[in-house]
This record gives structure tokens, C-alpha cells and sequence, in this order.
């Protein structure tokens, strides 16, 4: 089985592969772009893409959704991943010895706090945060520190100068697993789905929609709306609908397709469980 993730080696990504696949042991294909994953999928390259989709702190990652809409992928799985962000550098320095910052954009987001309250701190944006602490360690670059999770501390025998520095201790990402043509064995057994389509910008128009979900006894989640460049008109919707029975489910979206366009099921399959929701049971 082969797996293509954003980042490299103990990346979040990584370790999202290792919850939800943990009793296989899959190849990982490394890619630096989440569009790489995507064409590695089309060519038949890889079996899988592990994708972000939305973090507590940094929302949901937009372009993600047209990336699955242009290559007509499917999303079978997911998996929640807590997410803890560490400060790194080689051993042996202190913070005060410390210039630059290197990680992804969103992590150093999620840990804007912590930057500014340490301002002789200058952040560097780079593509990954594992891949970071994994330049620092073999470019042995003294001054630089890589904000990433622990298994990059311990991959890359990095010192952690400051562990859970994100703005909010609960910080959270949810992750699509992802195939070219899904798994039809799964709709029959799902309890989530994710879907797409777009209507007017009318008085009304998405209330409707959403009463035809209420009126069948479905559930929503996420509710995210995307403006359609070029057609100010229109509004893209991207909703997840959870916990529903079948027949309900089915009924509501004949009733939905009749009064949106582009509509999409996304993937059906299983909602993952959020680690608090294990810990707490």
C-alpha cells in the first residue's frame, strides 16, 4: 500500500497515517504540495492520499475541497489527530540563542502567541514542519529552531527548547483519507457524509436546502460556505452530514439535487474519533 502525504517523515501528516492505518504498515510517498498528492493519485502512483482538511485554530483549508472536486477523488476515511506544537533546535542552545523560526505557515499560525511574546524571534515559512526539524538536524544550523510535533523531536534527535506552545491546548485537525474511485462496500455501513453544491445568492435559498435536511431527520456538521470566483451570483457550500439512517439520507438528497446545481457527494464513510472523545470514555 502506498500512501502520499504532505511533508515528510514525522510530519502530522505521518502520524495521522500511522493512527488510521496502525495495524499496517503502508508506504509513505512524500510530496510537497497537496496537488503532488492528487496527481500521484490520478496516475495510479499511490493508493491513498492523507489530506488536512480543517483545524481548530486555522479553520478549514479551502483549497483542499477544490482539489478533490478537480480530480474526482473520493473520501473513504478520516482521522482527528491532536495537535501539539513544539519548539525544536539542535542540542546544546538556549532560547536567547535562538534567531529563526522555520515551519509551515498554519503551525506558526496556530503558535502567533508564542512568537510574539518572544520578539528577537523571526519566523521563516517552509513547506512542512517535520521536514523543518529534519533540515536543521542534517544542515546542522545552529541559531534555528522548527516548530513541529514530538515524533520530529525524536526522529531527528532534536531538543524540544518548548513543548506545547499552540495558542489553545485543544488544537485539533481533521484528515480526509482519500481514494481515486472510493469504496462502494462502505455506504451501506457509513454514518458520515460530506457533500458539496452551490446555489443562488437568493433570500432563502440555503435555508432551503437546510430545511429539507431537518424535515428527514438528517444532521449537519460543518456548514462552510466558498465564494465561485466569477460568478458573484453563486455561493459553493460544503456540509458534512452526520449520524443518519439510510432511507433519510437517500430522500433528503433527491429533494436537495432539485434546487442546487453541481452537487457532489464528497465520500461516504466512517466519522472518526476525536481524542478527547477517547480519553473521555
Amino acid at each position: 500500500m502506498r500512501i502520499a502525504i504532505q511533508g515528510g517523515r514525522a510530519s502530522f501528516h505521518d502520524m495521522a497515517v500511522r493512527r488510521y492505518f496502525c495495524e499496517q504498515e503502508p508506504e509513505l510517498i512524500a510530496c510537497r504540495t497537496f496537488r503532488e498528492q492528487f496527481t500521484g493519485l490520478r496516475a495510479g502512483a499511490v493508493d491513498y492520499v492523507v489530506m488536512a482538511i480543517e483545524n481548530t485554530l486555522a479553520g478549514s483549508l479551502l483549497p483542499n475541497y477544490s482539489l478533490l472536486e478537480e480530480f474526482e477523488a473520493r473520501v473513504v476515511g478520516e482521522v482527528y489527530l491532536h495537535i501539539q506544537q513544539d519548539l525544536m533546535a539542535l542540542p546544546g542552545q538556549s532560547l536567547s540563542e535562538i534567531r529563526t523560526v522555520r515551519s509551515h505557515p498554519i503551525a506558526l499560525q496556530q503558535c502567533s502567541g508564542f512568537m510574539e511574546n518572544h520578539p528577537h524571534l523571526r519566523s521563516v515559512e517552509t513547506h512542512d514542519t517535520a521536514d523543518s526539524a529534519r533540515e536543521i538536524r542534517e544542515s546542522a544550523i545552529s541559531g534555528a529552531a522548527a516548530i513541529a510535533g514530538n515524533l520530529a523531536a525524536e526522529v531527528y534527535e532534536l531538543e524540544i527548547l518548548a513543548a506545547g506552545i499552540q495558542n489553545i491546548a485543544d488544537n485539533y485537525t481533521r484528515f480526509w483519507v482519500i481514494s481515486r474511485n472510493g469504496q462502494d462496500e462502505q455506504t451501506q455501513t457509513a454514518n458520515k457524509a460530506s457533500l458539496s453544491f452551490h446555489v443562488r445568492h437568493e433570500v432563502g435559498a440555503l435555508a432551503n436546502v437546510l430545511d429539507i435536511f431537518r424535515d428527514n431527520g438528517v444532521s449537519l456538521g460543518l456548514i462552510q460556505s466558498v465564494p465561485i470566483p466569477g460568478r458573484p451570483d453563486e455561493y459553493a457550500f460544503h456540509v458534512d452530514v452526520e449520524s443518519f439512517a439510510r432511507a433519510d439520507f437517500e430522500r433528503a438528497l433527491t429533494r436537495v439535487k432539485k434546487i442546487t446545481s453541481h452537487f457532489h457527494i464528497l465520500g461516504e464513510y466512517q466519522s472518526g474519533v476525536k481524542p478527547y472523545d477517547r480519553a473521555s470514555s
